[in-house]
């Protein structure tokens, strides 16, 4: 895709210097800067929906359901070893 900017003065000389700094030609530098810009939005929306997941208020019934799962799966298992046994809880899982 090809875009055409009209940058003011003072933000295309800023451009130039950065670019020139970094060894790069305007261009580059526009689409570096570009990339990193929305890296940086994708990752303030994995971090926010990772946020929304801790604060949640079904923390309890997850917590619940962590346990029935781990204890369903120790419960069928062949050997009687378990996956998970109750004195490595919180050292290991």
């Amino acid at each position: 895709m090809t875009l055409t900017l009209d940058l003011p003065p003072e933000l295309e000389q800023y451009l130039c210097e950065a670019a020139a700094r970094q060894g790069l030609s305007p261009e580059a530098m526009m689409l570096q800067l570009v990339t990193q810009s929305l890296e940086q939005q994708q990752q303030a929306e994995v971090i926010d929906m990772l946020q929304s997941w801790i604060e949640d208020e079904d923390f309890i019934e997850q917590q619940e359901t962590g346990e029935y799962l781990v204890g369903a799966i120790d419960e069928d298992r062949l050997s009687d070893r378990k996956l998970f046994p109750l004195e490595m809880k919180g050292i290991t899982w």
